[in-house]
């Protein structure tokens, strides 16, 4: 499967056979640049999340917004979904049918490292527009275990979803780690670019870049996939 690249210039330039198709500005200094594949299943995405430092981490979903694959810039470590381990998949289509969406889910890292996240998320029924973009607003909670079922973290807070899209957005969350430590960020989106709109394909955030934001713990936290 394609390993996106860092864009050389101002431009995100996905990889060969994939086709750019939004980029989002964030909140707490963050943007980014989502592409669908050619090679991969109907309804699968990739999403490539920079901030000032440049392209940090990239996520690939399906259409149900399941956690195919993860991939850290930092590091190169890999997480994928472990599907025979997981008991209860994420479905975005039981959240737009029901209102609520129960998940219990496994993935593995390169380096063998097994995570467990279990875990809801339920429409709230408040809606936000921004950029023209209509995105309700979701409330989660989130408990995530290794191997052997010890407490990790949890996170809880609210997100955004958007049907047409089939795609989740952060909006604010706080996490609580097993030390005790409890953080606070906000990642809402600030702004929508497509093709032909100015900021299409920007490779640099532009949003609270001179601020002193709220970091989570280091407690394997990842952008909203």
């Amino acid at each position: 499967m394609p390993l996106p690249a860092a864009a050389a210039g101002p431009v995100y330039q996905p990889p060969r056979g994939c086709t750019l198709d939004m980029t989002v500005q964030l909140h707490n200094c963050q943007v980014a640049n989502h592409f669908r594949c050619a090679d991969d299943p109907a309804g699968d995405r990739w999403v490539s999340y920079a901030d000032g430092g440049g392209e940090y981490f990239l996520s690939h979903i399906d259409r149900e917004t399941r956690w195919v694959e993860s991939i850290s810039r930092t590091d190169g470590t890999i997480d994928r979904l472990d599907e025979s381990g997981s008991a209860d998949h994420a479905s975005f289509s039981t959240l737009l049918s029901t209102g609520r969406d129960d998940f219990d889910f496994v993935t593995v890292s390169s380096l063998g490292e097994v995570r467990r996240y279990i875990g809801f998320d339920e429409l709230t029924g408040t809606t936000v527009t921004i950029s023209g973009v209509t995105l309700e607003r979701t409330r989660f909670e989130l408990r995530i275990e290794d191997a052997e079922g010890n407490f990790i973290a949890r996170r809880k807070g609210n997100q955004f979803i958007n049907r047409d899209m089939r795609l989740f957005f952060s909006d604010a969350e706080t996490v609580e780690n097993a030390f005790g430590d409890r953080a606070s960020s906000y990642e809402a989106p600030a702004a929508f670019a497509f093709p032909g709109d100015k900021g299409f394909g920007a490779t640099k955030p532009e949003f609270d870049c001179d601020m002193m934001m709220t970091n989570l713990p280091p407690v394997d936290i990842k952008p909203t996939l």
